[in-house]
């Protein structure tokens, strides 16, 4: 009996969230990857708080779906250690698409978050396609370990860089906390701001809607 594991191409569809409108008067446009078990439309509510007519929200969905236990909830998840690679390339060919779905003007700033699980693939498309941005926020989530510093040299200087996490986040513990924290400052240097707040693995929407004035 001979096993093989072979290797092939299709073409795949996959839905996106949008919160607000765009419009003449819409200031910045966030690009915000959602964490594990979540779905793109219920990770839009922690972004509702934010000015609806200046601030216009993408959320992109994590491809694979799986079923939550007890209650049997739908979440979904980015990547796992299985297959990480083509995995990472065919979100990036996904972001792609939704960038050129929505076609965001240059002169929009442009907000890239990551929460938990999101951090990984946000920061990976940011290194990757040399996105320039207004802010980045790496929220309670680990840094690629592939990534180093000369991967966001392209960054403008204004670029602003912010690390937020629980102190008592159950999957953060001090030297996890310690290892991102230094990981974060070899990559972005003295632009990145370190933000911690009292709380456990949760989004924390107060950071979030002082973000943007």
């Amino acid at each position: 009996m001979n096993l093989e594991e072979k290797e092939i191409s299709y073409k795949a569809t996959n839905s996106y969230s949008t919160l607000n409108d765009f419009t003449e008067n819409t200031k910045n446009v966030w690009f915000v990857c959602h964490g594990m078990g979540y779905l793109s439309r219920y990770f839009l509510k922690y972004f509702k708080g934010l000015n609806a007519d200046e601030n216009y929200i993408i959320a992109p969905q994590a491809p694979s779906k799986y079923y939550i236990q007890p209650k049997m909830h739908v979440g979904a998840n980015w990547l796992t250690r299985l297959d990480t690679k083509v995995g990472t390339e065919n979100i990036m060919h996904y972001f792609d698409s939704v960038f050129e779905a929505e076609k965001i003007p240059e002169n929009i700033n442009l907000i890239v978050l990551g929460y938990s699980q999101g951090v990984s693939v946000a920061l990976r498309y940011l290194a990757l396609r040399k996105l320039n941005c207004e802010q980045i926020v790496l929220h309670s989530g680990g840094i690629p370990k592939e990534l180093n510093a000369t991967d966001f040299k392209y960054l403008n200087n204004d670029t602003k860089v912010k690390l937020i996490y629980g102190t008592e986040d159950e999957y953060l513990d001090e030297n996890r906390i310690e290892l991102e924290s230094k990981r974060a400052k070899e990559l972005f240097g003295e632009r990145i701001k370190v933000l911690p707040f009292d709380g456990k693995h949760v989004v924390n929407v107060d950071y979030i809607n002082n973000l943007v004035d």
